[in-house]
């Protein structure tokens, strides 16, 4: 929004800075009048450009807004009050209200207001009708009223969409460990299950071989040994299933991710020769993940170092995490490559590299946000995983 009016005002200096400049008399005041245009268009089309390099400058300094109207001034006095130029007037009200809420709206609105009569008084006179003097001054109050009526209303949207982002987050949560646990149940009907129906198998044959009017020495050892290592493959298999369904309903037992992400990079350091730090980032501790929802981050971090290494060429890769704001933020550098232009999950997908559309898969299953690109690095891929600390914490409402 505040973009879109510095936009507004570049075109209407650059209209009326002509009419400015030619009424301006020769010597100072045209210095004068020429810096003002330099500067009032120069400061437009920065903000403009670049707002959310230098916007929060301004957030912080009304006093660049009050030495931006002052400036404005100059130009309203040399090009008058029926150039274009009048019509930028309204811009520092609405901006005011949109930056500094209702306070500076009002303040900066009675600054452009007064401006505007002591320039119709001076430039007009006695030829100005009362509706031509306070047709502009009262159009900055009014602009200067629309501003802090959109600000409040951004700022109502923004909580409102926050606060739907973190129902999602925890609703796919949820979803995720519900599927995780689904997904257990399967592996412990398709493993333990069989396993156990192998054993029962192989318990009938040793009975009927030790039976035999005749039994084999041999035939009946090696039934026995097949029976032990089935019931022990049995156990193995039971013992890790139920240990990951007792970590889940157990908040006890939630994943410390930092801890097992440095284990995981300096593993596959190790493994592939690759030299990879990791380094934690953000002031805050990370709080306990549910294992469902760690394990979907973790597999993605290990997915973006295997895929480094595999396809980039890399020198180096570099994992980072931590809290930033309300969010959980891992990061998978690789200086590697990089992903070739105009690169697309679709493309991928019909050229059979399932790896990054597995991890935007993975991260859309827990409520997370993927971004894979350069990110600010000049070169090589970064993949960066965030996801709402709300995500993370059962709901106490």
């Amino acid at each position: 929004m505040c973009r879109q009016v510095f936009g507004f005002r570049l075109a209407m200096i650059a209209l009326a800075a002509p009419a400015a400049l030619l009424n301006a008399s020769p010597g100072l005041a045209m210095r004068l009048v020429g810096a003002a245009v330099v500067v009032t268009f120069m400061g437009s089309y920065v903000l403009f450009r670049d707002w959310e390099r230098f916007g929060p400058l301004l957030l912080r300094h009304p006093s660049l807004l009050a030495l931006d109207t002052l400036f404005m001034s100059l130009l309203l006095f040399s090009a008058g009050p029926d150039t274009t130029l009048a019509y930028v007037s309204v811009c520092t009200p609405l901006l005011a209200g949109l930056v500094y809420s209702w306070r500076g709206a009002a303040v900066f609105a009675s600054l452009q207001s007064l401006i505007l009569l002591v320039v119709h008084t001076t430039s007009k006179g006695a030829h100005s009708t009362p509706a031509e003097v306070l047709f502009l001054p009262g159009l900055c109050v009014i602009a200067g009223a629309v501003g802090s009526a959109l600000r409040n209303l951004m700022f109502r949207f923004g909580a409102a969409t926050q606060a739907l982002t973190t129902v999602q987050a925890r609703l796919a949560v949820a979803e995720a460990v519900g599927a995780e646990r689904a997904r257990l149940a399967r592996e412990m009907h398709d493993s333990v299950a069989k396993t156990l129906h192998g054993v029962a198998l192989a318990a009938e044959g040793l009975a009927c071989s030790a039976g035999a009017a005749r039994p084999d020495p041999d035939l009946v050892k090696r039934q026995a040994e097949l029976v032990a290592r089935s019931v022990r493959r049995a156990a193995a298999e039971s013992r890790e299933l139920l240990a990951d369904l007792r970590r889940e309903s157990d908040p006890a037992h939630a994943t410390d991710v930092l801890v097992e992400l440095a284990a995981r990079t300096k593993d596959f350091s190790i493994r592939t020769g690759l030299p990879s730090s990791y380094r934690p980032t953000g002031e805050h501790a990370v709080p306990p993940v549910p294992p469902a929802v760690a394990r979907q981050l973790l597999t993605i971090a290990s997915e973006a170092m295997e895929n480094a290494h595999r396809h980039a060429g890399p020198t180096r890769v570099d994992v980072r995490a931590g809290v930033h704001g309300d969010l959980l933020c891992i990061s998978v550098y690789d200086d590697g490559n990089g992903l070739p232009p105009d690169t697309s999950l679709e493309q991928l997908r019909r050229a059979g590299h399932f790896g990054l559309v597995g991890m935007v898969e993975r991260a859309a299953s827990v409520g997370a946000r993927i971004r894979i690109g350069r990110g600010d690095h000049p070169r090589g891929t970064e993949i960066r995983l965030e996801i709402p600390l709300a995500a993370l914490t059962p709901s106490t409402s």
